[in-house]
């Protein structure tokens, strides 16, 4: 089903794989206003939506974490990354979360941070590492409990 951030059932849609955070065309659904998908619960095959502004958040946590010179962060350290090829290099603090886990927090909101999706840091023009996105505060907060 297609959810609201209350949990109301708008519609069905074709499959969450046809999905993704951010979007706004193509999801059959008509309710006076624009909505876009601010999350996808792969647990309870749902999609939910929400207003422009909820596809926004500032934190996320990447896993399988890769440093590039194989030396791990051991501290909170500020770099710059970005969320997808065409994304403009963003400020964030990193922090390490374990064995090959790290929290980035932005210093602006970022657009549909996705789950599953790369995420890359660097410092200077020098790539340090990466990880994949595994959750933001985006999805933390919008998945239906």
């Amino acid at each position: 089903p297609i959810f609201d951030k209350e949990g109301k059932i708008l519609g069905e849609h074709k499959g969450i794989l046809f999905y993704t955070i951010g979007q706004r065309k193509r999801m059959g659904i008509a309710v006076g206003e624009p909505l876009y998908v601010i999350a996808i619960d792969r647990e309870r095959n749902a999609i939910i939506v929400g207003r422009e502004e909820d596809v926004y958040a500032d934190e996320l946590i990447a896993s399988q974490v890769n440093y590039i010179d194989r030396e791990r962060l051991t501290e909170a350290t500020e770099v710059k990354a970005k969320i997808r090829y065409s994304a403009q290099e963003a400020e964030v603090m990193l922090t390490p979360k374990g064995k090959d886990k790290v929290q980035l927090k932005f210093r602006q909101l970022q657009r549909a941070i996705t789950p599953g999706q790369a995420v890359v840091f660097y410092r200077g023009d020098e790539v340090i590492g990466g990880g994949t996105i595994s959750s933001s505060c985006l999805t933390k907060k919008n998945l239906l409990k």
